[in-house]
């Protein structure tokens, strides 16, 4: 009986799929269509379009199974300790200071290896 109740929503999730689509080129095509409107107006079309796609994508198993993540890492963010500000300011300094290090040693070896093929060449 599970494998009929699969089968069936498997084939409404398609159905819900092809209207997200349907929406998402009814709100292309009439952003092009109406372009002469207010942007105000095509935006508002297109917040309410977007808004009712998204709502009936959510009705779809994928659609619940990403909600799902979503509030998963919504969670999981919750749980990061982030730095303070002297943390950040030091953290900051030490990779500024790597970079120009990093800089000053290619930039010597650069001339060094310039001065050699100089040397060889001419």
């Amino acid at each position: 009986m599970s494998a009929k109740s699969d089968t069936q929503s498997n084939s409404f999730d398609a159905i819900k799929w092809v209207i997200v689509i349907a929406l998402i080129a009814v709100g292309v095509v009439g952003n092009s269509v109406y372009s002469d409107q207010s942007l105000l107006y095509r935006v508002l079309g297109l917040v309410a379009l977007a808004v009712v796609a998204g709502v009936v994508a959510a009705q779809t198993v994928k659609g619940k199974a990403f909600l799902v993540m979503f509030k998963e890492a919504r969670n999981e963010i919750r749980k990061v300790v982030w730095p303070n500000r002297q943390e950040t300011m030091q953290t900051t300094l030490i990779v500024v200071a790597v970079v120009l290090v990093m800089a000053l040693l290619l930039w010597g070896l650069d001339s060094l290896l310039s001065w050699a093929v100089s040397s060889l060449i001419g």
